[in-house]
């Protein structure tokens, strides 16, 4: 034994303070109560517990990966995103809380069928299966190990059997039409990202940045949107706050109506949302 949880936090505690990790002290309960297998709920009962050579060891070097900037889910292995846990890696991009308002969002109007462009850990689509016990759903993605994450997740929800993963380049190799179609797509310019916090250089850098100005993938997912969108279907995509008139723009363009925004915790722009005019007559 090396001592206890209680002395476990503070040596965790104090390989995050010296790097300067906002939070020092509740992500050291984190990681200790990950690295001993305690959950969190019981964490507060537990410190005086011993901890072993192994669970101590284990906690040290999640602290140094942390320390390093390693996003502190990477270093967990996992997210809570709307009412889930989902296990995430260096090969998808992190769910974020502010994405939570796409799923509200979508959630708002009934669908049968709903397609995930650039799905990466399924976090948006496995979200809105799990809520929806009649829906099916299809999720795409460039990265198969991204796609290989979302189908661990799928199992552990329970809704495996209620969606299908394809590789594809936005619309590329999608077939059909969808009465609801989301994605969270890359949208930081590329001269943007000297500039954002190093825990996202952990993260697959397409998932972050068209290595242009930000807005490539809208441009790709309004210009096919027409091919694969029911008549009345809805488009949500999440958005940069500075990008909303553009994307308005794109999906005026391609034929939507009823174009509107969805707000984020903080009041800010962060979906834009759109319908497929029906058909008439």
């Amino acid at each position: 034994m090396r001592g206890t949880l209680h002395e476990a936090v503070a040596a965790v505690r104090d390989v995050l303070d010296a790097a300067g990790i906002v939070g020092a002290a509740r992500e050291a309960r984190l990681i200790v109560g990950q690295g001993a297998g305690i959950a969190r709920a019981r964490l507060s009962l537990s410190m005086d517990q011993p901890v072993s050579a192994a669970q101590w060891d284990a906690a040290l070097a999640m602290a140094r990966a942390r320390a390093a900037r390693r996003p502190l889910s990477h270093v967990l292995g996992y997210r809570d995103f709307f009412d889930h846990r989902f296990k995430v890696s260096d090969q998808v991009l992190d769910p974020r809380p502010e994405t939570e308002s796409l799923v509200l969002a979508a959630l708002e109007v009934p669908f049968a069928r709903v397609l995930d462009l650039g799905t990466g850990s399924g976090a948006i689509l496995l979200s809105l299966l799990a809520a929806r016990g009649q829906a099916r759903g299809l999720g795409t993605d460039l990265s198969e190990p991204a796609l290989a994450v979302a189908r661990e997740n799928a199992e552990a929800l329970g809704v495996a059997g209620r969606c299908d993963w394809l590789v594809s380049d936005w619309f590329g190799a999608v077939e059909g039409r969808f009465d609801l179609i989301v994605s969270n797509p890359p949208y930081i310019a590329a001269g943007e990202m000297a500039g954002l916090a190093p825990e996202l250089m952990h993260e697959p850098r397409m998932a972050l940045t068209d290595e242009s100005d930000g807005l490539s993938a809208y441009r790709t997912i309004t210009g096919g949107v027409a091919a694969h969108l029911e008549p009345g279907g809805r488009l949500l995509l999440e958005i940069g706050p500075t990008q909303g008139r553009m994307v308005s723009e794109m999906v005026a363009a391609a034929g939507l109506d009823n174009i509107r925004f969805y707000p984020d915790l903080d009041g800010r722009n962060r979906v834009a949302g759109a319908r497929m005019p029906k058909k008439r007559g």
